[in-house]
């Protein structure tokens, strides 16, 4: 008999300690908005040299480049 009260506790407890465990999962929230302008939502520490912030033909001449850096065809012809 104490035996079985003793792995009903047992069990209780560990069933209590596993739902105190469980957090609620939320979304993290971003600096920027989802519906903001690519151009416009970056952290000035991770930003490339020659784009500005908020400027859109900066943030289209820069991903054009890096574009053109990851083109197999221009990097193997050498040009």
């Amino acid at each position: 008999m104490t035996m079985r009260i003793a792995t009903l506790v047992a069990a209780l407890v560990a069933a209590f300690g596993l739902a105190a465990c469980d957090k609620p999962q939320t979304a993290k929230t971003s600096y920027k908005q989802a519906d903001s302008k690519p151009w416009d939502g970056a952290e000035q520490a991770y930003t490339a040299k020659g784009w500005t912030v908020g400027d859109r033909a900066s943030w289209e001449a820069q991903m054009r480049a890096r574009n053109q850096q990851q083109n197999e065809y221009q990097r193997v012809s050498g040009s």
